[in-house]
């Protein structure tokens, strides 16, 4: 007689896009390693995010941070599932109530990737060439390393892009090194950018689980998952992000180093054109990242001025 397949243990909920889809099964394959579990005992259910479903639009029009985690954390909520994954810089600051972080993931290369068919770095791209970016940031600073460049919205997987790279769309695209790593598309890369002129996004290339915060269970089978380092790092951009989130939209990047017990966190603001920039360092001992954030959020937004600010929120 044959036997049924196994009740799964839990249930994972997800974006359906294929770097979220491999993120949520590098999650799987850890919990599967760590209690000796088979796939078919975690579950991944796919949720269709706003971010997903609107397209037309830059999201930094429509909401933001939260697009890519809202429907995801309902499901959360409900009990529909039981864990999310998410890519961490996706993660709005300030969670649902009820909801908490208790995994990080080691992180991945934290650099941006540059993409283009007729270029083998910025530096080589033509007088006026165009670059294709859905990321205040990456338009951001590349208008800064070049003012003659132009931007237009850029949006959709490794594929579609570089279609619109060869349809002429644009001259060049940026991604994360971490997403075309973990899709096995780092052959793509045509240069990968420097951090010290293009620094990433707070949190990038950091996966994160999010539980309910009455959910012992799940809060037990995945928090051994945690990497401190990664957690101290993101925390700490995450602290940074929290205070500029607060008060502008704006592109806004961020870095921690940690060495002998010291963090380190720079962090940069940017108006839209790339023409004003301010950006500071802090340290900090290791166990202090979210003051140091919230510090240095505070430090650059007093430099920046309320002029500044006033102008990036209209």
């Amino acid at each position: 007689m044959q036997s049924s397949a196994p009740t799964p243990v839990l249930t994972l909920g997800t974006r359906g896009s294929p770097l979220a889809l491999r993120q949520a099964e590098e999650v799987r394959d850890r919990l599967m390693a760590l209690h000796g579990l088979e796939a078919e005992a975690i579950a991944i259910k796919v949720i269709k995010t706003s971010g997903d479903i609107i397209q037309d639009r830059p999201l930094s029009e429509v909401g933001g941070k939260g697009l890519f985690t809202k429907e995801i954390e309902i499901a959360l909520a409900s009990g529909e599932i039981d864990l999310a994954v998410h890519s961490a810089k996706d993660v709005a600051t300030t969670l649902p109530e009820g909801m908490i972080l208790p995994a990080y993931l080691p992180r991945e290369d934290v650099r941006d990737a540059f993409l283009s068919l007729i270029a083998k770095s910025p530096d080589h791209l033509p007088e006026g060439a165009v670059i294709g970016s859905s990321s205040l940031r990456r338009r951001a600073q590349m208008k800064r390393f070049r003012p003659d460049f132009r931007t237009v919205e850029f949006r959709g997987n490794v594929q579609t892009r570089l279609k619109k790279l060869a349809d002429g769309v644009a001259d060049a695209t940026l991604l994360a090194m971490a997403g075309l790593n973990r899709l096995g598309e780092a052959h793509r890369v045509t240069h990968t950018l420097d951090l010290a002129h293009f620094p990433p996004a707070p949190a990038q290339g950091a996966i994160v689980i999010e539980t309910r915060a009455d959910d012992g269970a799940a809060r037990r089978f995945v928090e051994l998952l945690d990497d401190p380092e990664t957690r101290v790092k993101v925390e700490a951009e995450r602290a940074f992000l929290k205070v500029m989130d607060g008060s502008c939209r704006t592109p806004i990047a961020a870095l921690t180093t940690l060495a002998d017990g010291k963090l380190s966190l720079f962090g940069q603001i940017l108006s839209p054109d790339g023409a004003e920039v301010y950006e500071a360092e802090l340290s900090a001992d290791a166990d202090a990242g979210v003051d140091l954030g919230t510090r240095l959020g505070e430090k650059l937004l007093a430099e920046a001025g309320p002029e500044f600010i006033e102008r990036l929120k209209g």
